[in-house]
């Protein structure tokens, strides 16, 4: 799908990436979840399907972080206190360590649960809102959004066929 020029196309790429990237998820070996074999978010690393899950939730918390801070009317530190837009492979890092009591069940009904946020918070904009003002610096609140939401899921999904292909899965 082309980049989502508003609310209703936002919804749908979202729902649509998820869709994709749970059927994938779902049909990974509960015991491969833990193994670092995929290729990390940041250079020479590994990560684990486990990993990848925590990353997508940690984005997501995020998008829902920035948007109570700025709805309060306080600061917000993009990407996330403590990190610029350069450290990015150790923000994944941070997310990583954030969930790594969570099995992976557990990571899943994460990220549903940050999925559904993120699309309540949709539904709860206009399309001026998400689309039609600077939200971050040149950058509409809808455009962060799919930034962090379905085109991080797009990209997980096409890690994990990737993956499951060396691992003969598919």
């Amino acid at each position: 799908m082309a980049i989502p020029k508003d609310k209703d196309e936002l919804q749908k790429v979202i729902i649509d990436n998820y869709k994709k990237l749970k059927n994938e998820l779902l049909s990974i070996p509960i015991d491969l979840t833990t193994i670092k074999e995929l290729e990390g978010h940041s250079k020479n690393t590994l990560m684990s399907i486990n990993n990848l899950v925590a990353y997508l939730v940690g984005w997501g918390q995020l998008v829902l972080k920035w948007n109570d801070k700025k709805e309060k009317g306080l600061h917000v530190d993009f990407p996330e206190t403590g990190f610029k837009w350069n450290e990015l492979g150790q923000l994944a890092q941070k997310f990583y360590e954030d969930y790594k009591k969570d099995d992976f069940k557990t990571l899943i009904e994460k990220l549903d649960n940050t999925t559904n946020e993120v699309l309540k918070l949709i539904e709860s904009k206009t399309n001026i809102e998400l689309y039609g003002l600077a939200w971050y610096d040149k950058w509409s609140f809808g455009k962060m959004i799919q930034l962090n939401t379905s085109s991080p899921f797009r990209n997980a999904k096409d890690r994990i066929r990737k993956w499951k292909k060396t691992k003969q899965l598919n």
